[in-house]
């Protein structure tokens, strides 16, 4: 089955996968907190602006997973002390969903950590041409652009980042093409990717 992109978000464990028909030449690459998707150097030339992105961002107050330039306004409230759920919220109704031929949904999850009980430890959301949806999430929890398209408990078993990396990236969705992993260690985060 063909689900597109997705993020998987746990309380302390968080996923995201490119899975691509139309641009499958594409990489993840670590820059030190920061996941950039980008085309691999033998990709052909392309205009599109949905394609590089950076795809992965730890701030001190959570780390973002999503699948576009959403996730940079998302990590940007977060550092700024916005809770988890506005952080996410405010950037998805802002842009919107994507202006392409499918109307492609944003989809994105926050791994928080926050040391006050009541506030939520991770979100997940998406905005798609019908719906904005945020929900706190409790359990691993996935959402992807196509066909899963609402937050739902998925299983998923990783404990570090480098486990979600290779899970997401395992996973028996079609057209895999890398995976970011990020999970919370200590006081901070750590990141993993996976290409192949």
């Amino acid at each position: 089955m063909y689900v597109g992109r997705f993020v998987i978000v746990g309380p302390e464990v968080g996923a995201y996968r490119v899975s691509s028909r139309s641009f499958p030449h594409r990489q993840a690459v670590d820059r030190d907190g920061t996941v950039t998707i980008e085309p691999t150097p033998d990709a052909p030339p392309s205009d599109n602006p949905y394609i590089s992105y950076n795809g992965l961002r730890v701030t001190e107050n959570g780390a973002v997973v999503g699948n576009g330039s959403h996730v940079d306004p998302i990590a940007e409230k977060l550092q700024l002390g916005y809770p988890a759920r506005d952080a996410l919220a405010e950037p998805l109704l802002a842009l919107d969903f994507e202006k392409d031929d499918y109307d492609t949904p944003r989809i994105a999850g926050i791994v928080g950590l926050d040391d006050d009980p009541t506030a939520e430890d991770a979100v997940i959301g998406t905005v798609r041409r019908d719906a904005l949806l945020v929900e706190e999430v409790t359990e691993p929890t996935l959402v992807a652009t196509y066909e899963n398209d609402r937050p739902e408990a998925f299983d998923f078993e990783a404990g570090d980042a480098a486990g979600a990396a290779r899970e997401a990236y395992d996973l028996d969705f079609e057209h895999a093409v890398c995976a970011a992993g990020v999970a919370v260690d200590g006081d901070g985060f750590e990141t993993a990717i996976v290409n192949e």
